[in-house]
């Protein structure tokens, strides 16, 4: 295993990162491709939640094995895959089924998703791994480099990006349907705030609390105080604390400025800046304001994407007289949605929806024919490719770069600096504060 990564060596080293890695499949792939009609090995770490889903999404093939540090939780996402060896810790199981397997699902906490990630892929295996990628900045580029180091098929989870409705407005972006884009706006309704630890009488039997934590510091076996209510930590209510979630922006930045990223050809931010209540060092929190300033590509301007959470959304709301039509003509919600400003109008829109504004101004338009084509669906794309070299749409050389401006984003508002980034160097040109959020150190035993 490789040697443990720890900061002061991240923050002596992190010049000496080079540029993101193409991820592309190259001959050597293809070479070892099986046929479409193969089934593939995987094993997968996390049973249920979001991991029992995507193991639903990959059923089609052969699921061998599964970890989980809950044995409660293991036996009953296990239950539908009779034959799939169970593990405890996801570092004995890819070790001892290492011959034995083609790929592997990591849909573990955000805490955990590197370590395991970046095992999998040093064992050159492919890999499907939940959003966001990683939980620093430095990881999300670790498994990008090891991506394209191992040439291995990589897919990031996040499921929306196979809809129709997103490559609609990439292609109306794209043909220039509202002219050219400066401003993007992205909110959503979540509220992942007031959380805080609290100390457990009893920790129950079947949670391996020390296997949890992983590369986190050790501390006792603890619950939280989420929404005003004692409840475990480990099984889902993690997403409200920093020592293993990354609040609302972390867990659906990913999805929601997907579509930005992707219609816009957006990579790196050059500066971010974050505003909101208070940081605090347990808990996350909602009502975030947060600023990123993209740079020109090729003939595509600068944009200023900015991000609301916690009930806050643009003002140039309040200008729309009543609520948006769809395509389809019916009421759009607009409880989370984007919105593109163009010279020439607006488009709208959420996970399922979206419309060209002003309605009366493009009321006779004529949409370009579709040229992205429809998903095969995202867990398929990502089997296919392991099959034949295909490459997926949210690959870790594109998910990598999305998830790293999501958690400037996290590092600007809990340093409580606007972050100068020097993305070939992989460092905050004007803030070591800030740079202390770009990674984290590992605790003994765990590596990168």
């Amino acid at each position: 295993m490789a040697t443990r990564i720890n900061r002061r060596t991240f923050l002596s080293q992190s010049a000496a990162v080079g540029v993101l890695a193409v991820g592309c499949h190259s001959e050597a792939v293809l070479a070892e491709s099986r046929s479409p009609n193969e089934r593939l090995n995987i094993a997968a770490i996390g049973a249920t939640g979001r991991a029992g889903a995507d193991i639903r999404g990959c059923a089609s093939q052969n699921i061998v094995a599964i970890a989980d540090i809950d044995s409660e939780l293991l036996a009953r996402g296990a239950k539908p895959y009779p034959n799939a060896k169970k593990y405890e810790d996801f570092r004995v199981m890819l070790e001892k089924e290492a011959n034995g397997i083609d790929a592997v699902i990591v849909g573990t906490a955000d805490h955990t998703h590197a370590p395991a990630a970046a095992m999998a892929m040093r064992m050159k295996k492919h890999v499907y791994c939940e959003k966001p990628l990683t939980h620093t900045v430095y990881e999300a580029r670790t498994l990008a480099n090891l991506a394209k180091k191992n040439n291995l098929a990589t897919q990031m989870g996040t499921q929306i990006h196979a809809g129709d409705n997103y490559r609609r407005v990439v292609e109306l972006v794209q043909t220039g349907a509202i002219g050219k884009i400066r401003e993007v706006h992205v909110w959503v309704g979540v509220n992942y705030t007031g959380s805080r630890f609290v100390k457990a009488k009893v920790k129950p039997d079947h949670v391996n609390w020390d296997l949890w934590l992983g590369p986190v510091e050790a501390r006792p076996y603890c619950e939280g105080i989420v929404n005003g209510e004692r409840t475990s930590v480990h099984n889902y209510h993690w997403r409200w604390f920093w020592d293993f979630g990354t609040g609302g922006l972390g867990d659906f930045g990913c999805h929601y400025m997907d579509l930005p990223h992707w219609a816009l050809k957006l990579r790196n931010p050059t500066k971010v800046s974050a505003k909101g209540p208070k940081p605090h060092p347990e808990g996350t929190t909602s009502g975030l304001v947060v600023s990123y300033e993209y740079p020109a590509r090729d003939k595509l301007p600068p944009v200023k994407m900015t991000w609301y959470d916690g009930g806050k959304k643009p003002k140039l709301l309040d200008t729309l007289k009543g609520a948006p039509k769809d395509q389809n003509g019916r009421p759009m919600g607009l409880g989370s949605g984007h919105l593109f400003v163009g010279e020439q109008g607006w488009i709208i829109s959420n996970y399922g929806q979206h419309s060209l504004l002003p309605e009366d101004k493009f009321a006779d338009f004529k949409r370009p024919d579709p040229f992205i084509p429809k998903s095969i669906g995202h867990h398929n794309e990502w089997i296919n490719a392991v099959k034949t070299g295909d490459p997926t749409t949210c690959n870790f050389e594109y998910s990598g770069a999305l998830t790293e401006s999501v958690l400037l984003g996290v590092a600007s508002y809990r340093s409580g600096e606007t972050i100068e980034w020097n993305t070939e160097k992989l460092k905050v040109s004007n803030s070591e504060k800030a740079q202390q959020f770009i990674h984290k150190e590992y605790r003994k035993g765990w590596t990168l």
